[in-house]
């Protein structure tokens, strides 16, 4: 006698394989419409497709296990007009959103991070801000950032791509028709390599000053944010703090302004700040996005580090822009970065061989402690985010 449920599971099984070959060839099926040469009205119907496929999980999926058609998607986006590159384009931003597609899409065309590249620098291209995006999604990740980075490298020889892409995005209007705000959080995800921060901290490149204007870019949070990431990990580069707080650079006020409100000083307190951050006017900002003003807090932060960044971060005023930040912030985890900063600010010095706190090696059992005290932080970081969501009555 058959168990009960045994010929429906099978029956159901079969069913899925038959469901999932379906799609297969339904997904193959598309590809001679999406070729170059394809009858334009048909191309179009066929990248819609594919666009709406990328909506889903279960689309991206499928669509990955195609490297033809994933190869015939990047030539119709990088395919001159009239083809339907936009749509073609927003099916890779969809793709290179997820990173489990990561490494299919950079199979499928190992040329695909410089074709990008070439859309993105090329001041008449009008799709140039979802190449962008797509070049942004793809560096999420540290392993693909690393391979895209290879392949800039090689495409772009003695860094001439970094350079052209630092100057279109401090070139607001390099391309009339893309504003290329993605170019942010790209080059943030590229300054995760040790490369990409060498070449941002040359002295002799001047390029990390272009950079500093952009923290109070007002047009776009994604331009902006993506900005703030670059300069937070350029501060990793502790070797560097001495000149990035020095006269050259004077990255401190681009941190803090950004955290300032309107708050009035005594004239003593105002003469510890920097000239840039003294007699704000009354109707002064702080930066909107919370994201954003954490990561300003964490970038100063880095260059506490040391005891002769910790003097300078001191001596230009900070704790004050501080105290008036976390007097005035609304979200909890930003609040606690920056109590964080605060304690560093008005503490004791670390003992002698312990001044750089990015070189300290932590015994196990302390780690182990600060990881228990961090877990303990979290957990009532959310109950509060959990009381302020509650209902009031």
């Amino acid at each position: 006698m058959r168990a009960p449920g045994v010929g429906s599971g099978l029956s159901g099984e079969r069913g899925l394989l038959e469901q999932e070959a379906g799609a297969d060839t339904e997904a193959a099926e598309l590809l001679p419409f999406l070729v170059l040469g394809a009858r334009a009205d048909l191309q179009a119907a066929a990248a819609q497709h594919v666009l709406a496929l990328t909506g889903a999980g279960s689309g991206r999926t499928l669509l990955a296990g195609q490297p033809e058609l994933l190869r015939a998607l990047v030539d119709l986006a990088v395919a001159p007009a009239p083809a339907p590159s936009r749509d073609a384009f927003r099916a890779l931003v969809n793709l290179a959103a997820d990173p489990g597609v990561h490494w299919q899409l950079l199979a499928a065309d190992p040329e695909l991070p410089a074709r990008l590249l070439r859309c993105v620098l090329d001041p008449q291209w009008p799709w140039a801000e979802e190449a962008a995006a797509v070049l942004a999604n793809l560096s999420r990740e540290p392993a693909p950032c690393a391979a895209l980075m290879e392949k800039l490298m090689a495409a772009e020889p003695e860094r001439l791509g970094l350079e052209r892409l630092v100057n279109a995005l401090c070139t607001p209007s390099y391309n009339a028709a893309a504003p290329l705000h993605y170019l942010g959080p790209l080059l943030s995800n590229l300054s995760q390599q040790a490369e990409v921060r060498a070449f941002l901290l040359d002295p002799d490149r001047c390029v990390v000053q272009r950079l500093l204007p952009l923290t109070q870019y007002t047009d776009s949070s994604v331009r902006r944010g993506g900005v703030v990431g670059t300069l937070r990990n350029c501060c990793f580069e502790h070797r560097h703090h001495e000149w990035l707080l020095g006269p050259q650079v004077d990255i401190l006020p681009f941190l803090l302004l950004p955290l300032a409100g309107p708050e009035e000083f005594s004239e003593e307190e105002m003469d510890q700040l920097p000239v840039d951050l003294q007699y704000l006017s009354p109707d002064k900002q702080r930066e909107p996005d919370a994201d954003i003003r954490k990561m300003l807090i964490e970038a100063v932060m880095l260059l506490t580090a040391t005891a002769p960044g910790r003097k300078q971060v001191r001596d230009q005023g900070a704790y004050l822009i501080l105290r008036e930040l976390h007097s005035w912030e609304p979200e909890p985890d930003v609040r606690m970065a920056c109590e964080k900063l605060i304690q560093v600010l008005i503490g004791d010095e670390p003992e002698a061989g312990m001044e750089n706190l990015l070189e300290v090696q932590v015994p196990e059992d302390v780690e182990q402690q600060l990881q228990e005290l961090d877990q303990q932080e979290q957990q009532e970081l959310a109950q509060e985010l959990r009381g302020n969501s509650a209902p009031h009555t």
